[in-house]
C-alpha cells in the first residue's frame, strides 16, 4: 500500500490529538507506529496510555521539560537535531508503517532543524510508509510537499476565559 504525507497545522487545538487518533487506528489494523515528539519533553496522558495499552506504538520525545517561549537554548537545538537523525534511521529501517513527527513545524519555526534537511529525509522514506507531520506555522514548502493538509482553525476556546490546561483533556 502506498504511503502518503499528512500535515495537520493551524492555530486550533487538535493536531497532536488527530495524530494520536490515526496512530490508534493504525495500531488497531496491526501496523507498527513510531511517534516522534519534537519540542515536547513532558509525559502527557496520551503517552501514559500508549505505554500501558498500545505496545505497537513507540513514542520518543526530542524536547526539554518546558516548551520554548522565546529563544531556544542550545539543548533545544541538540534535542531536535538528535530526533531528526533518529527519525531518519527509523525511516530507513523500514520497521514502521506509520511515522509521526509531532510539532515538527514548531521545530522548523524556531530553527531547531533546517527545512532542507527535513525535506531531504522525508523524500527518502520508503514508499509504503505513511507520514504524519504536525504543528503550527507550517511553511509553504512543507504544505506543497504534503499529500493531505488539514488546518485546525480556532473558532472559540475556553482558555480565553483563563481555563487552565486539564489533565486528561489538554495534557
Amino acid at each position: 500500500m502506498k504511503g502518503y504525507v499528512h500535515l495537520y497545522t493551524g492555530n486550533g487545538k487538535g493536531k497532536t490529538t488527530a495524530a494520536f487518533g490515526l496512530s490508534l487506528r493504525a495500531a488497531g489494523a496491526g501496523k507498527k507506529i513510531f511517534f516522534a515528539q519534537f519540542v515536547k519533553g513532558k509525559i502527557y496522558s496520551e503517552i501514559k496510555a500508549v505505554k500501558k495499552f498500545l505496545p505497537d506504538i513507540t513514542v520518543k520525545q526530542y524536547g526539554l521539560k518546558c516548551f520554548i517561549v522565546d529563544t531556544p537554548k542550545a539543548e533545544d537545538i541538540e534535542a531536535a537535531q538528535r530526533g531528526l537523525q533518529e527519525v531518519e534511521a527509523v525511516m530507513a529501517s523500514g520497521k514502521y508503517d506509520l511515522i509521526v513527527l509531532d510539532e515538527i513545524t514548531i521545530a522548523l519555526f524556531y530553527k531547531l532543524v533546517p527545512l532542507e534537511e527535513l525535506l531531504r529525509i522525508l523524500k527518502k522514506r520508503p514508499e509504503n510508509t505513511e507520514l504524519i507531520l504536525t504543528g503550527r506555522y507550517a511553511p509553504r514548502e512543507l504544505i506543497a510537499f504534503s499529500d493531505l493538509v488539514t488546518e485546525m482553525r480556532e473558532v472559540k476556546h475556553y482558555y480565553t476565559e483563563n481555563v487552565k490546561a486539564r489533565e486528561g483533556i489538554e495534557f
